[in-house]
């Protein structure tokens, strides 16, 4: 069985407190963009094997979190059979778009229906929790107002289609620790979904709060956004905490000549 396993981006990004359990609490939009992975899933006669195509993936495969749902299910249904995974990895890893997430999230689904296992996308969305926090976003994938560690979602209607979307990756990692470190937690200045239903408050109002530091950090990441906006794009941020910048146009933008090493993207919503 097949599936396409699609990235988001993030309309507002607001961090608003630390928790307890060392996470930090968001306000944001998850907007899923088709810019995809592929993912195979099928039977295996005697073990389970992970194969991966396209662009490298760090680490050991047996950390994947497409591993860990396949074990995640296991537990529960013990008479799952081996599986056997390719998953084409063609969503830049690291870059704010979920593509890791995404990836676990559609093997949930997938499993959930090459094994007849009936679960709804509550259930679904439990296990995905486990793996990660924006991974439940990518169960019923339509787009969300996300709170809480970005797990608590209330659908909202917003709708891009017909937009233009010009992605850009300069391919410089922004780790967990350096992105956090220029954050002051502070609750909300606007009110999210007020601020989504007008696209002409959303340059100067739908902010991410990553922005500031990592853009003092990588004045290259800064220079992206500014030369998006250049370009006409009606709104342009950084997605995540980075490094991907996206800007969105009402006509389709003209190609202009970046660095040839970064990853670009442009789709019609």
């Amino acid at each position: 069985m097949i599936c396409f396993p699609n990235a988001k981006i993030n309309l507002g990004l607001q961090i608003t407190s630390k928790r307890s359990d060392g996470f930090h609490n968001i306000e944001s939009c998850f907007y899923p963009i088709p810019l995809f992975d592929a993912l195979e899933i099928i039977t295996h006669p005697k073990k389970s094997i992970f194969q991966s195509t396209g662009l490298p993936i760090p680490g050991d495969q047996k950390d994947n979190l497409i591993n860990k749902a396949y074990q995640l299910l296991k537990k529960d249904f013990p008479n799952l059979p081996q599986v056997q995974i390719h998953l084409h990895k063609n969503i830049p890893m690291g870059a704010g778009l979920g593509g890791g997430s995404a990836d676990a999230a559609f093997a949930l689904n997938t499993m959930n229906n090459l094994f007849d296992l009936i679960l709804d996308d509550f259930f679904l969305e439990e296990y995905a929790l486990k793996l990660g926090s924006d991974c439940p976003f990518f169960i019923e994938n339509k787009p969300k107002i996300a709170t809480g560690r970005g797990e608590i979602l209330e659908d909202i209607a917003i709708n891009l289609e017909g937009k233009y979307l010009l992605l850009i990756n300069p391919g410089i990692h922004i780790g967990t620790k350096e992105a956090y470190a220029g954050i002051k937690p502070k609750k909300s200045e606007i009110a999210l979904k007020e601020v989504l239903k007008d696209t002409s408050r959303w340059k100067a109002e739908l902010k991410n709060d990553f922005e500031p530091s990592i853009f003092e950090n990588h004045p290259e990441i800064a220079e992206v956004k500014n030369q998006l906006y250049q370009m006409g794009a009606f709104y342009a941020s950084m997605s995540g905490s980075g490094s991907t910048v996206f800007g969105l146009f009402e006509q389709k933008p003209e190609k202009i000549k970046w660095n040839s090493s970064y990853f670009q993207f442009i789709a019609r919503l």
